[in-house]
């Protein structure tokens, strides 16, 4: 089975392209909003982390908003709480699909938290900057501190870019996107 990471900023459209791949993908996003959803473990690990900001299960995401926003340290408490969590779920769901040819790892923070192994293939989602801010903009609950704070715990694209394999140029045409899909699955 071949590993391959997407990686670039937010708004990049890391997940649309993905799904494009046509493989299974781990979404860290979704599994992340799945487990403020669902577990309630976490949901009491974040209450005692943050007293002052987490009230109520299902955990609401504008709390976790204010806490990052209003103490840069929080972040940090949040993904340390979170991460684990979501890093046994893609264990699982690699343990699931270790029968395929090819998964997708979809995952914001792959490099930053070492989840990547050298053999995998690491494509970069490069985006121009004018069409991440339009996208980030049309997000609801937008909010360019919030996102600059999580860029923050990122590393730098530039850093991200040269430890890719592959380069997509994202224009969110599908059949340009298709085009640069195949290439790299013909070349893996």
């Amino acid at each position: 089975m071949k590993i391959i990471g997407i990686l670039g900023d937010i708004g990049s459209g890391k997940s649309f392209v993905a799904k494009s791949f046509g493989y299974p993908v781990f979404n860290a996003d979704k599994e992340v909003g799945k487990i403020y959803q669902n577990d309630k473990k976490i949901f009491l690990k974040l209450k005692k982390a943050l007293p002052k900001y987490i009230f109520s299960f299902p955990v609401n995401k504008t709390e976790i908003s204010k806490a990052i926003l209003e103490n840069k340290s929080n972040l940090k408490r949040i993904v340390k709480i979170i991460h684990f969590e979501v890093r046994k779920k893609m264990n699982l769901f690699i343990k699931r699909n270790k029968d395929k040819k090819i998964i997708i790892l979809d995952i914001p923070l792959l490099l930053e938290n070492k989840i990547n192994s050298k053999n995998d293939v690491l494509v970069f989602i490069q985006t121009k900057k004018t069409e991440v801010n339009k996208r980030l903009r049309k997000r609801k609950n937008f909010n360019q501190k919030l996102i600059n704070e999580f860029r923050n715990i990122q590393l730098p694209l530039d850093y991200k870019k040269r430890k890719a394999h592959f380069i997509i140029k994202n224009n969110f045409i599908k059949r340009t996107l298709k085009r640069d899909i195949n290439y790299i699955l013909n070349k893996i």
